[in-house]
């Protein structure tokens, strides 16, 4: 077992249980009492949970991440980003400005985790479960995206790399959500967290990250007038968002390689898979 680690998670877990009750209680009273200040409490809140989040993960844990470049993110801004690790969401979070996002969550995080599942109903984050999912589920995600204040993130690789290489993307919810409204897209990726997958790798050791991230775009998606997707059906039925959608899948599959190959010539350690 490695001390740091164990106690990052030490940390950040007894945090956690004391920001739980401050958000059941002061935050959600103040967005009750202020709801024209809703997303600015909100914002302010997430921002300073990613900081510190990825400031213990660094200060404690001893893992060396660079700072996510910020970028401007508002209403319609729709963020289609890989997934590595359980530091995804601060990563994220931390990289967009003035705002938080409206991340598209799995349904077991709605419940049973300290924090994090009573943010989930606080802030509004569409659930999804992958091993069941329906249709109305697709068409209630894209929904609510669609009619979003804030930006809306989306894993669309489903699950968390084993390797850091990036999986095909999964069309079922990024499709909807694209038919949904007319968006602009941001394509944030992510590289070198890929051996913190789950709460127990930090007990490996999180000194051997070595983290980086890269965003680009945006690109403005097909018009959905024009384009003849329902909400359960195949991207390949439409031709201009399933190019879209691989336009997407590309563009990280290039940012990654440029990430890499950086860190090379940097003479960073080679933390990624493959």
């Amino acid at each position: 077992m490695n001390v740091r680690g164990a106690l990052t998670i030490f940390v950040i877990g007894l945090a956690f249980l004391v920001g739980d009750v401050v958000q059941r209680t002061i935050i959600a009273g103040a967005v009750k009492l202020l709801p024209g200040r809703r997303v600015r409490i909100l914002s302010k809140w997430q921002h300073m949970w990613a900081a510190v989040c990825i400031g213990s993960v660094r200060h404690i844990g001893g893992a060396k991440i660079e700072p996510p470049p910020k970028f401007e993110a508002g209403p319609g801004t729709l963020i289609v980003m890989n997934h590595q690790s359980v530091l995804d969401i601060p990563l994220v979070v931390s990289a967009v400005r003035p705002t938080h996002p409206r991340i598209v969550t799995r349904a077991r995080y709605a419940r049973g985790k300290p924090l994090i599942s009573h943010m989930v109903r606080l802030y509004q984050y569409p659930t999804v479960d992958p091993r069941a999912m329906t249709k109305t589920d697709v068409h209630d995600v894209a929904k609510l995206a669609a009619a979003s204040p804030v930006p809306v993130v989306i894993y669309p690789e489903g699950t968390r790399s084993r390797t850091g290489n990036i999986a095909s993307f999964r069309r079922a919810g990024l499709s909807a959500i694209l038919a949904a409204r007319s968006w602009r897209v941001h394509v944030a990726t992510i590289d070198g967290y890929w051996s913190l997958r789950t709460l127990n790798d930090f007990l490996e050791g999180s000194s051997r990250i070595r983290g980086r991230m890269k965003v680009s775009g945006p690109w403005t998606s097909p018009d959905p007038s024009e384009t003849s997707l329902e909400v359960d059906a195949d991207t390949r039925d439409d031709p201009a968002l399933e190019s879209f959608i691989q336009t997407l899948e590309q563009a990280m599959r290039d940012d990654l390689a440029e990430i890499r190959a950086d860190s090379e010539v940097a003479g960073a350690p080679e933390v990624a898979g493959g």
